[in-house]
């Protein structure tokens, strides 16, 4: 069995925006604010918030992440699907096929996304170099083991695998509650 560390970082309910869409929200030709770089290189948490509107509820002060993305999506623990009305399936990030839609209002207007919500599949980013080393390829998946009196293993983590990654555990609010873990903190990840 193969193991080695990984940190953990928790995710809060986000939303990841297309150019088009950053228009219709924030006004034509709206450059994204950033206000602290996340685990990611490149990725950054923005000053711009918005407001999804499910079925049964609303959600206001939604964090936009950038860059722009090719298409957007709004990333959601299971917990947060209930208050908006939502029934969206795990997901590896940009997978939007069979996803349901919503709602995302901002200050200079309102979309309809027809698909793009989504629980975000636990995973692992790492370079093609951590992932030789480990003997690891893209779209692998392994188990992380959580030490503590809420300890246990997340089961079935997806490595993701790019030279642009920096090596990083992604989890949601629901998961890290659940074991008490903090951002940052190191698990260990097993394999055969």
């Amino acid at each position: 069995m193969v193991t080695f560390k990984v940190p953990v970082g928790i995710s809060n309910r986000h939303v990841h925006l297309s150019q088009e869409h950053i228009d219709a929200l924030f006004g034509a030709g709206h450059t994204l604010t950033k206000t602290k770089d996340l685990s990611q290189p490149g990725q950054f948490a923005c000053e711009e918030t918005v407001t999804i509107i499910g079925p049964k509820g609303t959600m206001s002060g939604v964090r936009v992440l950038g860059p722009a993305r090719r298409e957007s999506q709004v990333e959601l623990s299971a917990t947060d699907t209930f208050k908006v009305g939502v029934k969206p399936p795990v997901r590896d990030s940009g997978k939007l096929d069979g996803t349901p839609g919503i709602v995302i209002e901002g200050p200079m207007g309102r979309i309809q996304l027809e698909q793009g919500v989504m629980l975000a599949a636990r995973h692992i980013h790492m370079t093609p170099d951590e992932a030789e080393r480990y003997s690891l390829i893209d779209g692998d998946h392994v188990h992380v083991l959580v030490p503590g009196v809420r300890g246990g293993i997340f089961e079935h983590v997806l490595v993701r695998v790019n030279a642009n990654y920096a090596l990083d555990m992604h989890i949601d609010t629901d998961e890290g509650n659940a074991f008490s873990l903090v951002n940052g903190q190191e698990l260990d990840v097993s394999f055969d």
